[in-house]
């Protein structure tokens, strides 16, 4: 047995001492390429065969009725493109700039928890991936991965999203190992207070496979029985994950102590004055969905937000993220970069959300099912296909670079007007987004004012 002294953590799983990357399971690669998989969707019914039905829900699944969950991704059928005919475009620019750093892609990896459950090492898998791609992960406190495993893992940028689970100590402590480890931003998530009530978690009895308690489990396990192949590398990881990077005196955090510790661990606006001086970056703040909640982070110094609902995971019957991306884009004034995530399926959806305003888009579920359904392959296979579905949306669109995407490509609905009267938004909005009507057809063209 390792020594262990009082307050001090040394690993002790076999995963620990085995290599980092799990050998591939066989055809992935075929399964994996066209015509079995043209689409994200396609990814998803993959992961869905593969993983047991407590992890797919995990990834699948929202808050309670699971409406904003379903409208972060119908939004986007909502906005109408405007191309430009007869423009030659042989090669477009998917390039772009956010904090200061050049990515090859315009959408980073979103932090989403709990992906080793998905994948053995999924959280370094998946930034393997990213880095390959030319793009960022952001890394989730709740991972099953050290965070300077991760970072060693890929080639490119890594942000870490931090709660306050274990209070202010450990999260310093952590802070402290993200900038060591060579991590460039640090993003502060503001949207959960408590967990949202996810029923298909509760159906699945999540709460009693992670309890460690054998006949608490049993009703329960056959999910993981089921799905034989997956079971085999889950425990070849070392089974149920700790979470590495939230180390009390004890060690670190157990994954039952999740949500009561996220209940102890509210983030209130004037935690951010510390978390700054602790962590001497870029601070990024994620869950805005309104304009004083976006004002507010600007004034508090953050250098960007993420327009985010957390997936439709946490209030259910909040709006759309790329709904209140105009009223957010309005009230920061290029004060910060403004990024946007949810819904996003495909590249189409990244091209209305620059269109929009944000400067990039993060995604999370795209990837997270190609890493579910084949590992690293499955995450690059989801980046390709985004990738590829820019370039073609840009194409179509006669437009020859994502630099010079803007509100002139696209049409929104007229009650989107960040300017009217009866937008909640309009008596505080000092820069709208001016939106001219087409009187005779209806439609609605974006315009940001100068």
């Amino acid at each position: 047995m390792p020594s262990r002294r009082p307050g001090r953590w040394r690993p002790r799983t076999v995963a620990a001492r085995r290599p980092l990357w799990y050998p591939p399971e066989p055809h992935v690669a075929r399964t994996l390429a066209a015509p079995r998989v043209v689409n994200i969707a396609d990814l998803r019914r993959l992961a869905e065969r593969r993983l047991p039905r407590v992890v797919f829900d995990y990834i699948d699944g929202g808050a309670e009725s699971e409406i904003t969950l379903r409208e972060n991704c119908r939004v986007f059928d909502q906005v109408t493109f405007r191309p430009r005919g007869a423009v030659a475009a042989p090669k477009t620019d998917l390039q772009t700039t956010v904090l200061g750093t050049t990515l090859a892609l315009p959408f980073l990896l979103a932090p989403v928890g709990s992906t080793r459950m998905f994948y053995p090492r999924g959280e370094a898998v998946a930034a393997k991936a990213g880095g390959e791609a030319g793009t960022a992960y952001v890394l989730s406190t709740l991972s099953g991965c050290k965070l300077e495993e991760v970072k060693a893992a890929t080639t490119g940028p890594c942000w870490y999203q931090v709660y306050l689970v274990g209070g202010r100590e450990v999260t310093r402590a952590a802070i402290e190992r993200a900038r060591a480890a060579g991590f460039s931003a640090l993003v502060v998530t503001i949207d959960t207070p408590v967990a949202g009530l996810r029923e298909r978690d509760v159906r699945n009895g999540t709460k009693e496979l992670v309890s460690r308690r054998p006949w608490t489990m049993l009703p329960f396990v056959w999910q993981f029985l089921a799905r034989p192949r997956w079971l085999a590398g889950f425990l070849f990881d070392g089974g149920l994950m700790r979470f590495p990077n939230v180390v009390r005196p004890d060690g670190p955090m157990a994954y039952a102590d999740v949500g009561a510790a996220l209940e102890q661990s509210v983030v209130s606006w004037p935690d951010l004055e510390w978390i700054r001086e602790a962590w001497n970056g870029p601070v990024v703040v994620k869950g805005v969905l309104t304009a004083e909640d976006a004002r507010r982070a600007v004034d508090a110094g953050v250098e960007a937000v993420v327009v985010s609902n957390h997936g439709g995971r946490q209030l259910d019957g909040v709006a759309a993220t790329l709904r209140a991306l105009p009223e957010v884009v309005s009230a920061v004034r290029g004060r910060a970069e403004v990024l946007m995530d949810g819904g996003i399926r495909r590249g189409s959806d990244i091209v209305k959300a620059l269109c929009l305003g944000a400067r990039a888009v993060l995604v999370g579920r795209a990837y997270a099912y190609g890493l579910g359904a084949g590992g690293g392959a499955g995450v690059a296979r989801a980046i390709e296909i985004l990738r590829s579905d820019l370039a073609r949306t840009l194409k179509l669109l006669g437009c020859a670079s994502v630099a010079e995407l803007g509100p002139s490509y696209i049409e929104v609905p007229a009650d989107w007007r960040v300017d009217s009267p009866s937008h909640p938004s309009a008596s505080a909005a000092t820069e709208p987004l001016q939106v001219a009507q087409d009187q005779s057809s209806g439609s609605t063209t974006v315009k940001r004012s100068r």
